[in-house]
């Protein structure tokens, strides 16, 4: 005989998952960490953080993106329910993105940054999404949410989905050569962004 968990259990069990997935989420700050202690984050290590941490900030966006398909196709909330606790680890890994390019690329050399906003094309697309996620990261509290309202929260948030398409943009031009990795986010990205197309077509 199958016993049906109670919602109490239901509830402890997703509270014990989530918090899971936000050490799960801190694993590739604590990797690095480890590598800079131990000399192990190779011949440039400045690179070697941009990357992990654009990495990072590009992927984490991705799944926040799922919550909605999967709520829609599986009944489940719970996606619903992480989605800003791992939208909020995408913009903690992009403000480790942007600081490193900032401190230890630049040494704070704002002419340079200016000349880099203008000139790298990645660049160029990059230093806006960043500036994007910064709205939605002070207003992703509950008391944010109320003051601005529902229908003004939603609208501010699709931003998400520019930030989406600029951040492939960047990390494409970014590695010029390889391009296996922004190929798969631009794949993941354009079945997420169908996915809410064909959904919004058929509410019509």
């Amino acid at each position: 005989m199958l016993i049906t968990p109670t919602k109490a259990q239901q509830d402890k069990c997703l509270l014990a998952a989530k918090r899971l997935a936000f050490l799960v989420a801190l694993i590739p700050l604590v990797k690095l960490l480890w590598l800079g202690f131990h000399h192990g984050l190779g011949a440039n290590p400045i690179e070697k953080i941009t990357r992990t941490t654009g990495y990072w900030t590009l992927a984490l966006i991705m799944i926040t993106l799922m919550a909605t398909p999967i709520k829609a196709l599986s009944g489940w909330s719970w996606p619903i329910r992480w989605r800003r606790m791992l939208g909020l680890f995408a913009f903690f890994y992009a403000c480790l993105h942007f600081l490193t390019y900032l401190v230890l690329d630049q040494f704070f050399d704002w002419a340079a940054i200016v000349k880099d906003i203008a000139k790298r094309p990645y660049i160029t697309v990059g230093f806006p999404a960043f500036l994007m996620l910064i709205p939605l990261a002070i207003t992703s509290t509950h008391k944010m949410i109320q003051r601005l309202g529902a229908r003004r929260w939603k609208r501010l948030h699709k931003l998400i989905y520019v930030i989406g398409i600029a951040g492939v943009f960047h990390f494409w031009w970014l590695v010029k050569k390889d391009i296996t990795e922004p190929m798969q986010f631009a794949a993941v990205l354009t079945v997420l962004l169908g996915f809410r197309f064909v959904r919004w077509w058929r509410l019509r």
